[in-house]
Protein backbone atom coordinates (compact mmCIF):
# COMPACT_ATOMS: atom_id res chain seq x y z
CA UNK A 1 0.00 0.00 0.00
CA UNK A 2 1.23 3.72 -0.32
CA UNK A 3 0.10 6.68 1.18
CA UNK A 4 -0.59 9.76 -0.10
CA UNK A 5 -0.45 13.05 2.25
CA UNK A 6 -1.40 16.35 2.27
CA UNK A 7 -2.89 19.16 4.41
CA UNK A 8 -5.99 18.65 2.08
CA UNK A 9 -7.55 19.16 -0.50
CA UNK A 10 -4.63 19.63 -2.75
CA UNK A 11 -3.17 16.50 -2.81
CA UNK A 12 -5.86 15.14 -4.89
CA UNK A 13 -4.06 16.90 -7.46
CA UNK A 14 -0.95 14.69 -6.83
CA UNK A 15 -2.94 11.28 -5.88
CA UNK A 16 -4.73 11.89 -9.75
CA UNK A 17 -2.10 11.99 -11.66
CA UNK A 18 -0.05 8.80 -9.33
CA UNK A 19 -3.61 6.83 -10.32
CA UNK A 20 -3.68 7.72 -14.07
CA UNK A 21 0.00 6.77 -13.98
CA UNK A 22 0.09 3.43 -11.80
CA UNK A 23 -3.47 2.29 -12.03
CA UNK A 24 -2.54 -1.09 -10.96
CA UNK A 25 -1.31 0.05 -7.46
CA UNK A 26 -3.37 0.51 -4.58
CA UNK A 27 -3.38 3.94 -2.67
CA UNK A 28 -4.30 5.65 0.82
CA UNK A 29 -4.78 8.79 0.63
CA UNK A 30 -5.12 10.98 4.00
CA UNK A 31 -6.25 14.98 3.83
CA UNK A 32 -5.74 17.16 7.48
CA UNK A 33 -8.60 19.14 6.59
CA UNK A 34 -8.78 19.67 10.38
CA UNK A 35 -5.98 21.87 10.35
CA UNK A 36 -5.61 23.05 7.30
CA UNK A 37 -3.84 25.03 5.65
CA UNK A 38 -0.43 24.18 6.56
CA UNK A 39 1.35 27.40 4.62
CA UNK A 40 1.05 30.20 7.43
CA UNK A 41 1.82 28.17 10.61
CA UNK A 42 4.73 27.62 12.86
CA UNK A 43 7.86 25.27 11.62
CA UNK A 44 7.51 23.60 14.77
CA UNK A 45 3.73 22.94 14.17
CA UNK A 46 4.01 21.56 10.98
CA UNK A 47 7.01 19.50 11.43
CA UNK A 48 4.94 17.61 14.48
CA UNK A 49 1.29 17.59 12.17
CA UNK A 50 2.94 16.38 9.82
CA UNK A 51 5.22 13.04 11.68
CA UNK A 52 1.46 12.54 12.88
CA UNK A 53 -0.37 12.08 9.88
CA UNK A 54 2.61 10.15 8.72
CA UNK A 55 2.42 7.97 11.60
CA UNK A 56 -1.55 7.14 10.87
CA UNK A 57 -0.49 5.98 7.23
CA UNK A 58 2.23 3.39 8.55
CA UNK A 59 -0.18 1.97 11.18
CA UNK A 60 -2.52 1.31 8.10
CA UNK A 61 -0.25 -1.08 6.21
CA UNK A 62 1.56 1.80 4.31
CA UNK A 63 4.79 1.15 3.32
CA UNK A 64 5.81 4.11 1.50
CA UNK A 65 4.42 7.71 1.63
CA UNK A 66 4.09 10.82 -0.70
CA UNK A 67 3.81 13.81 1.26
CA UNK A 68 1.63 15.57 -1.46
CA UNK A 69 2.18 19.04 -0.15
CA UNK A 70 5.42 21.57 -0.85
CA UNK A 71 5.33 23.63 2.98
CA UNK A 72 5.29 20.25 4.73
CA UNK A 73 7.88 18.48 1.85
CA UNK A 74 10.16 22.28 2.68
CA UNK A 75 9.52 22.27 6.16
CA UNK A 76 9.27 18.38 7.38
CA UNK A 77 10.73 16.06 5.09
CA UNK A 78 14.25 16.17 5.49
CA UNK A 79 13.90 15.98 9.79
CA UNK A 80 11.64 13.12 9.51
CA UNK A 81 13.72 11.11 6.93
CA UNK A 82 16.97 12.01 9.11
CA UNK A 83 16.12 11.73 12.71
CA UNK A 84 12.83 10.18 13.33
CA UNK A 85 12.38 7.74 10.43
CA UNK A 86 15.03 5.14 10.69
CA UNK A 87 13.97 4.81 14.28
CA UNK A 88 10.35 4.70 14.66
CA UNK A 89 9.10 2.84 11.19
CA UNK A 90 12.57 1.01 9.75
CA UNK A 91 12.08 -0.11 6.36
CA UNK A 92 9.97 2.13 5.31
CA UNK A 93 10.22 5.82 3.81
CA UNK A 94 8.56 9.15 3.26
CA UNK A 95 9.23 10.97 -0.22
CA UNK A 96 8.53 14.46 -1.16
CA UNK A 97 7.22 16.27 -4.34
CA UNK A 98 9.55 19.20 -4.45
CA UNK A 99 12.62 17.07 -5.80
CA UNK A 100 10.75 16.31 -8.99
CA UNK A 101 9.29 19.81 -9.11
CA UNK A 102 13.03 21.11 -9.40
CA UNK A 103 14.38 18.40 -11.47
CA UNK A 104 11.77 19.29 -14.06
CA UNK A 105 12.43 23.02 -13.89
CA UNK A 106 16.15 22.51 -14.47
CA UNK A 107 16.50 19.45 -16.48
CA UNK A 108 18.89 18.34 -14.38
CA UNK A 109 18.75 14.70 -12.36
CA UNK A 110 18.50 15.93 -8.27
CA UNK A 111 21.81 13.73 -7.65
CA UNK A 112 23.61 16.17 -9.61
CA UNK A 113 23.84 18.82 -6.88
CA UNK A 114 26.57 21.40 -8.87
CA UNK A 115 26.00 22.74 -12.44
CA UNK A 116 26.01 20.86 -15.26
CA UNK A 117 26.43 22.88 -18.66
CA UNK A 118 25.09 22.86 -21.30
CA UNK A 119 21.87 23.92 -19.54
CA UNK A 120 18.52 24.14 -21.11
CA UNK A 121 17.32 27.09 -19.05
CA UNK A 122 20.29 28.76 -18.44
CA UNK A 123 19.10 32.16 -18.62
CA UNK A 124 15.69 31.99 -17.90
CA UNK A 125 13.66 33.36 -15.05
CA UNK A 126 11.46 30.93 -12.84
CA UNK A 127 8.81 32.40 -11.04
CA UNK A 128 7.60 30.46 -7.52
CA UNK A 129 3.69 31.04 -6.47
CA UNK A 130 3.61 29.36 -3.09
CA UNK A 131 2.27 29.58 0.83
CA UNK A 132 3.86 31.49 3.08
CA UNK A 133 6.37 28.84 4.35
CA UNK A 134 7.62 27.55 1.55
CA UNK A 135 8.77 30.94 0.32
CA UNK A 136 10.15 31.20 3.67
CA UNK A 137 12.09 28.51 3.99
CA UNK A 138 14.25 29.42 0.24
CA UNK A 139 13.89 25.74 -1.00
CA UNK A 140 13.40 26.71 -4.29
CA UNK A 141 15.64 29.58 -4.80
CA UNK A 142 18.27 27.86 -3.05
CA UNK A 143 17.89 24.41 -4.83
CA UNK A 144 17.16 25.75 -8.66
CA UNK A 145 20.60 28.01 -8.31
CA UNK A 146 22.53 24.70 -6.86
CA UNK A 147 22.28 23.39 -10.11
CA UNK A 148 21.55 26.00 -12.51
CA UNK A 149 23.38 29.51 -11.16
CA UNK A 150 22.30 31.42 -14.18
CA UNK A 151 18.42 31.33 -13.26
CA UNK A 152 16.70 34.37 -11.15
CA UNK A 153 14.27 33.02 -9.11
CA UNK A 154 11.60 35.23 -8.23
CA UNK A 155 8.75 34.45 -5.17
CA UNK A 156 5.87 35.60 -4.45
CA UNK A 157 3.75 33.95 -1.52
CA UNK A 158 0.04 33.88 -1.58
CA UNK A 159 -0.80 33.81 1.78
CA UNK A 160 -4.70 33.26 1.43
CA UNK A 161 -5.27 31.51 -1.29
CA UNK A 162 -4.91 27.56 -0.50
CA UNK A 163 -7.15 28.30 2.57
CA UNK A 164 -10.03 29.93 0.13
CA UNK A 165 -9.03 27.07 -2.12
CA UNK A 166 -10.01 24.83 1.01
CA UNK A 167 -12.81 26.16 2.08
CA UNK A 168 -14.77 25.88 -1.95
CA UNK A 169 -14.44 29.54 -2.36
CA UNK A 170 -15.89 30.46 -6.01
CA UNK A 171 -13.75 31.62 -9.01
CA UNK A 172 -14.97 34.92 -8.66
CA UNK A 173 -13.06 35.49 -5.75
CA UNK A 174 -10.26 33.40 -6.38
CA UNK A 175 -9.67 35.14 -9.75
CA UNK A 176 -9.46 37.81 -8.48
CA UNK A 177 -7.06 37.64 -6.03
CA UNK A 178 -4.86 35.32 -8.38
CA UNK A 179 -4.81 38.71 -10.35
CA UNK A 180 -3.24 40.22 -7.55
CA UNK A 181 -0.52 37.75 -6.60
CA UNK A 182 0.01 37.68 -10.14
CA UNK A 183 0.35 41.31 -10.73
CA UNK A 184 2.49 41.67 -7.26
CA UNK A 185 4.89 39.66 -8.39
CA UNK A 186 5.47 41.07 -11.86
CA UNK A 187 5.81 44.67 -10.57
CA UNK A 188 8.55 43.02 -8.88
CA UNK A 189 10.09 42.42 -12.08
CA UNK A 190 10.01 45.85 -13.09
CA UNK A 191 8.65 45.02 -16.80
CA UNK A 192 10.38 41.63 -17.29
CA UNK A 193 8.53 38.54 -17.62
CA UNK A 194 9.21 34.87 -16.52
CA UNK A 195 9.71 32.26 -19.15
CA UNK A 196 8.35 29.37 -16.42
CA UNK A 197 6.15 29.39 -13.32
CA UNK A 198 6.27 26.81 -11.06
CA UNK A 199 2.66 26.88 -8.70
CA UNK A 200 4.61 25.39 -5.39
CA UNK A 201 1.25 24.40 -3.55
CA UNK A 202 -1.07 21.77 -4.52
CA UNK A 203 -3.65 23.34 -3.91
CA UNK A 204 -2.77 25.88 -7.04
CA UNK A 205 -3.18 23.07 -9.96
CA UNK A 206 -6.82 23.09 -8.82
CA UNK A 207 -7.51 26.73 -9.90
CA UNK A 208 -4.55 26.56 -12.45
CA UNK A 209 -7.09 27.90 -14.99
CA UNK A 210 -6.87 30.98 -13.64
CA UNK A 211 -2.95 31.32 -13.05
CA UNK A 212 -3.14 30.74 -17.20
CA UNK A 213 -5.54 33.77 -17.13
CA UNK A 214 -3.87 36.37 -15.26
CA UNK A 215 -0.10 35.26 -16.46
CA UNK A 216 1.31 36.08 -19.50
CA UNK A 217 0.83 33.92 -22.49
CA UNK A 218 4.21 33.30 -23.39
CA UNK A 219 5.34 32.04 -19.65
CA UNK A 220 5.63 28.07 -19.49
CA UNK A 221 3.61 26.92 -16.54
CA UNK A 222 4.85 23.65 -14.73
CA UNK A 223 2.64 20.80 -14.21
CA UNK A 224 3.58 19.59 -10.87
CA UNK A 225 1.05 16.56 -10.51
CA UNK A 226 2.92 15.04 -13.80
CA UNK A 227 6.43 15.83 -12.80
CA UNK A 228 5.82 14.04 -9.62
CA UNK A 229 3.98 11.04 -10.99
CA UNK A 230 7.09 10.59 -13.49
CA UNK A 231 10.01 10.95 -11.19
CA UNK A 232 7.77 8.42 -8.60
CA UNK A 233 7.14 5.85 -11.81
CA UNK A 234 10.92 6.08 -11.92
CA UNK A 235 11.56 5.99 -8.60
CA UNK A 236 9.64 2.75 -8.21
CA UNK A 237 11.42 0.76 -10.90
CA UNK A 238 14.12 1.28 -8.77
CA UNK A 239 12.81 0.13 -5.47
CA UNK A 240 10.70 -2.33 -6.51
CA UNK A 241 11.09 -3.95 -2.94
CA UNK A 242 7.93 -1.11 -2.53
CA UNK A 243 5.63 -3.24 -4.65
CA UNK A 244 5.55 -6.40 -2.77
CA UNK A 245 1.99 -7.23 -1.24
CA UNK A 246 0.41 -5.19 -2.97
CA UNK A 247 -3.55 -6.70 -3.63
CA UNK A 248 -4.67 -7.97 -6.78
CA UNK A 249 -7.34 -5.86 -7.12
CA UNK A 250 -6.33 -2.30 -6.42
CA UNK A 251 -7.61 -0.74 -3.08
CA UNK A 252 -8.53 3.31 -3.10
CA UNK A 253 -9.03 4.65 0.49
CA UNK A 254 -9.33 8.23 1.74
CA UNK A 255 -9.18 9.14 4.82
CA UNK A 256 -9.72 12.26 6.45
CA UNK A 257 -8.94 14.32 9.68
CA UNK A 258 -11.95 16.75 9.48
CA UNK A 259 -15.65 15.67 9.37
CA UNK A 260 -16.00 13.25 6.42
CA UNK A 261 -19.27 14.31 5.15
CA UNK A 262 -18.55 17.71 4.64
CA UNK A 263 -15.06 16.31 3.05
CA UNK A 264 -16.97 14.44 0.82
CA UNK A 265 -19.28 16.95 -0.75
CA UNK A 266 -16.85 19.56 -1.22
CA UNK A 267 -14.42 16.56 -3.13
CA UNK A 268 -17.47 16.53 -5.96
CA UNK A 269 -16.01 20.42 -6.73
CA UNK A 270 -12.58 19.89 -7.30
CA UNK A 271 -12.46 16.73 -9.17
CA UNK A 272 -16.20 16.23 -10.80
CA UNK A 273 -16.85 13.21 -8.92
CA UNK A 274 -17.58 12.42 -5.82
CA UNK A 275 -14.72 11.18 -3.23
CA UNK A 276 -16.18 9.00 -0.42
CA UNK A 277 -13.88 10.16 2.70
CA UNK A 278 -13.52 8.23 5.75
CA UNK A 279 -12.84 9.69 9.19
CA UNK A 280 -9.38 8.68 11.18
CA UNK A 281 -9.84 8.21 14.89
CA UNK A 282 -8.31 11.41 15.78
CA UNK A 283 -8.25 10.55 19.82
CA UNK A 284 -6.42 7.41 18.82
CA UNK A 285 -2.54 7.46 19.98
CA UNK A 286 -0.17 8.37 18.15
CA UNK A 287 2.63 6.17 17.85
CA UNK A 288 5.65 8.36 17.33
CA UNK A 289 9.26 8.48 18.21
CA UNK A 290 10.53 11.75 20.61
CA UNK A 291 10.90 14.79 17.65
CA UNK A 292 13.78 15.86 16.75
CA UNK A 293 15.24 19.46 16.67
CA UNK A 294 13.54 21.14 13.32
CA UNK A 295 16.11 21.34 10.75
CA UNK A 296 14.57 22.85 7.78
CA UNK A 297 15.64 21.54 4.42
CA UNK A 298 14.02 19.80 1.39
CA UNK A 299 16.68 17.16 0.23
CA UNK A 300 15.10 13.40 0.44
CA UNK A 301 13.23 13.55 -2.74
CA UNK A 302 11.69 11.03 -5.19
Amino acid sequence: MIGVFDSGFGGLTIHEALLQRLPALSFTYLGDHRNAPYGCRDPGEILEITRNNIDRLFQRDCRLVIIACNTASAVALHNLQQYWLKDAWPGRNILGIIVPTIEAATQVPWAINYPVYPQMYANHTVAVFATQRTVDSGTYPVEINQRCPSVEVVQQACPELAGLIEAGAGPIRLRGLIRTYVAALLETMNGRLPESVILGCTHYPLVKNLFQEALPKSVRLLCQPGAVANSFEHYLKRHPEYLKDMPAVPLRTYLTTGDPTQVTALSAGFLGRSILFQGVDRSAPWITAPAAPLRIAARGGL
